[in-house]
């Protein structure tokens, strides 16, 4: 290999790239959908988040402002949670408008996150929406298409490839030059953008940058600058398998609708033909069914109650509950409570096991299509997948399952069993508890959760290196 040539090659293909006008006019339109796609996805975050703000703070008001009451009745009266946006979100919006975005919490009931953009919008949103992540992983690769398809298909034509290899420069570095020189046109035109685009985006809408963030946002700089270098090799692979730029072209093509079109929907698909989930009802019912099993703190009769309660009354030394020192109705709440919580979250890790398994057949093709791969490093970096949503789905029950727990403690230490229902205590008591706040993954989790990816962005470049060395070698393909 020698890198003096291959220096030349790649700083002629740059020069012979910018030379003529179609590249600019592509990249005009680019730019156009790209700011409008940033603008879009600013504005529509921004407006997003101070909604979400004023709600959550009415929310917290009403539960403030409370009158004296019994607190059983507080659990029930419930308190509503939002779902964060992250600070990259405006950038790709991934699962964010397809999953809900608040989740009411209450006693004795899980219930699911609710209100998602898909909910209240038409049928157009199955198309997707234009996001600045999705014009980097579907559209600059059609323009890196355009202008290089005819990177090596063309010096066949015009049989200035015989001349190039009659000097000191092999075919491979002819074929790196002109890789190197055509990643390099993308990566100026687009990288620079992206760069200011995410970090004006994330500072305007959160009014600083937290070091988190700025080492997602370098993570998502190298990701898409290795994307762009993956798709250019690709497309000099294209072109100098190909006779002539024609041909080069429409392979290229077909190609694009390969990777970007068919194998995504296909493997949606299947994953969810080989890993079928529940739907909500079925879900819920056989929550319920097994609770029913588990033990039914509204039936007298039920042996799991009934033990509980002998177990009380031994443990206190005492022959009737209403002589207890502590309020049994409490107990028997906080014992279904238990119950109930422990079921569904058995059963809902059992449904993200199985979300998880059709996600993993969009992994695994992703060692075969880059688009793959680089979405879900996008969505992982950006903080809008399917994982970092099923952690906002745990946290938020975490958080129900212990306000209820400090309900029912105030109901088992300050209400008096034998005339339960008519007794209130102070509001000063729920004043006090934490309001829930979303902990979102930690940089080492996001990095783990898009292993896979970028090991599928890494052996694609490799596998590149290796193809174009193996396309060097056929010399049917030099002429």
């Amino acid at each position: 290999m020698h890198f003096k040539f291959i220096r030349i090659i790649a700083k002629q293909e740059w020069l012979s790239i910018f030379r003529i006008k179609t590249p600019l006019a592509l990249y005009s339109v680019l730019l156009a959908l790209m700011l409008l796609a940033t603008f879009t996805g600013w504005q529509y975050v921004n407006t997003f988040n101070k909604q979400q703000a004023q709600a959550r703070e009415e929310v917290h008001d009403h539960w403030m402002n409370q009158p004296n009451r019994h607190p059983h009745r507080v659990a029930h009266y419930g308190y509503l949670v939002f779902r964060e946006k992250s600070p990259l979100s405006f950038f790709d919006f991934g699962l964010d408008s397809y999953v809900g975005n608040s989740v009411f919490l209450e006693a004795h009931r899980q219930n699911t996150v609710n209100m998602s953009e898909a909910g209240f919008s038409n049928g157009m949103l199955r198309f997707g929406q234009l996001s600045m992540a999705s014009v980097f992983q579907l559209l600059i690769p059609l323009f890196i298409i355009f202008i290089g398809f005819q990177t090596i298909a063309g010096l066949k034509q015009n049989g200035v490839l015989k001349i190039l290899l009659c000097q000191r420069a092999s075919y491979y570095d002819i074929l790196i030059g002109k890789t190197l020189g055509l990643a390099a046109v993308s990566w100026a035109l687009f990288l620079p953008l992206l760069f200011t685009a995410l970090i004006g985006g994330v500072f305007l809408l959160n009014g600083n940058i937290t070091p988190q963030t700025g080492l997602n946002i370098g993570i998502l700089l190298f990701s898409y600058g290795l994307y762009l270098f993956i798709i250019s090799m690709m497309v000099v692979a294209v072109s100098a398998l190909s006779s002539s730029g024609a041909n080069s072209l429409v392979v290229s093509v077909l190609i694009w609708i390969l990777c970007f079109v068919i194998i995504p929907k296909g493997a949606q698909t299947l994953g969810n033909y080989l890993f079928q989930a529940p739907d909500k009802i079925a879900f819920e019912h056989s929550i319920e069914e097994e609770i029913s099993k588990e033990g039914d703190s509204h039936n007298p009769d039920d042996p799991h109650f009934a033990e509980l309660k002998n177990k009380t009354l031994k443990k206190y030394g005492v022959d009737s509950v209403q002589n207890l020192p502590v309020n049994y109705g409490a107990l028997v709440m906080q014992e279904g409570e238990n119950i109930s919580s422990g079921i569904f979250n058995r059963h809902f890790d059992q449904l993200i096991k199985t979300y998880k398994a059709q996600n993993s057949i969009a992994t695994i093709l992703g060692f075969l299509d880059p688009y793959l791969a680089m979405r879900n490093v996008s969505m992982s970096i950006s903080g809008v997948d399917f994982e970092t949503f099923s952690e906002f789905q745990k946290q938020t029950e975490h958080y129900r399952f212990n306000k209820t727990k400090n309900l029912n403690e105030i109901h088992l230490t300050q209400i008096d069993y034998k005339n339960d229902r008519d007794q209130k205590v102070g509001q000063s008591n729920w004043q006090q508890m934490a309001e829930f706040s979303f902990k979102p993954f930690s940089l080492s989790q996001t990095m783990k959760n898009s292993l896979w990816g970028f090991i599928s962005l890494i052996l694609w470049t490799l596998s590149g290196f290796f193809v174009l060395q193996y396309i060097s070698t056929l010399r049917k393909y030099q002429l």
